[in-house]
């Protein structure tokens, strides 16, 4: 594993941010994966799931999202939610240049879920198949129309004013892991900003009105516990998604972070599963 950087092009609304780069190459990769992670944490969260897609032979890339990890940027704040896509659109171009024949994946968790759902609708094209796990397509406590009201107000006069409060003790069953995620420097800590949480309600209702244009297999999996982003979501994408292969995994009992919880060997058994079948087709 190692970090490297990209420029946020000049269109970007935060034009020349450098945003951090961690790759997990392995010798003759038969694919590669680009991760998107979620909201407040970093990519580095990953390298036990970047392990599994190494021992199938994949691959995997991801970026710290601006104001996210070792990126430049404000923690809790973002100009807009297209900052993120932006960052995808130019860790895509990189990935291209230097894996340029290999068949690409999208991986996306929670707020990256989202992203990557986001991301597919310019860039489905580009990948052969995609999975969300814990996707923010709906907010776990759909909010009022008073809420969405004053979280537009306050994105406006107060932008970074903690408005959403997150329980880290809802990331995951196993306490280790909710003590690392505690513990873990790089993690934001703290209530959602207004201007953040606006533009997250945003993009959540932009992105499930595009779901009939996304065409590549896709792989849904959720925690039907989660109570950080709602299960319904996952659902919703599954059905509404475009693509003629898609599936969708509801696990038991599990939490936010299904790549962590105590079953996580067998949730990603099934990733892996869908990615192969995919590549195996592709070849």
């Amino acid at each position: 594993m190692n970090g490297d950087a990209l420029v946020l092009p000049a269109e970007s609304r935060a034009a020349g941010a450098r945003l951090h780069i961690t790759n997990w190459p392995v010798d003759g990769p038969r694919g590669v994966v680009i991760l998107a992670h979620g909201l407040f944490e970093h990519a580095g969260r990953y390298t036990h799931v970047a392990a599994r897609m190494n021992a199938a032979g994949l691959a995997m890339v991801a970026v710290d999202h601006w104001g996210h990890g070792q990126s430049d940027g404000t923690p809790n704040f973002v100009p807009s939610f297209d900052v993120y896509l932006d960052g995808m659109d130019a860790l895509l171009a990189h990935v291209r240049v230097q894996y340029p024949h290999l068949p690409l994946l999208l991986l996306g968790h929670s707020m990256g879920g989202l992203i990557a759902v986001s991301h597919l609708l310019a860039h489905h094209n580009s990948y052969v198949a995609a999975a969300v796990s814990g996707a923010a397509i709906m907010p776990a406590a759909p909010p009022s129309r008073a809420t969405l009201w004053i979280s537009r107000l306050l994105s406006r006069v107060a932008p970074r004013l903690g408005v959403v409060p997150l329980d880290a003790t809802g990331v995951c069953r196993d306490p280790a892991v909710v003590a690392a995620y505690n513990a873990d420097p790089l993690v934001y800590k703290g209530k959602v900003g207004a201007r953040v949480a606006q533009q997250l309600f945003d993009a959540m209702a932009h992105a499930r009105g595009g779901l009939g244009n996304i065409k590549l297999p896709l792989l849904v999996q959720h925690g039907d516990a989660d109570s950080i982003a709602a299960p319904a979501g996952s659902t919703y994408l599954h059905e509404h998604a475009g693509s003629a292969d898609k599936k969708l995994l509801l696990y038991p009992g599990l939490y936010h972070e299904i790549y962590n919880e105590p079953e996580q060997a067998a949730v990603l058994d099934d990733l892996i599963l869908w990615f192969d079948a995919h590549l195996s087709r592709k070849a």
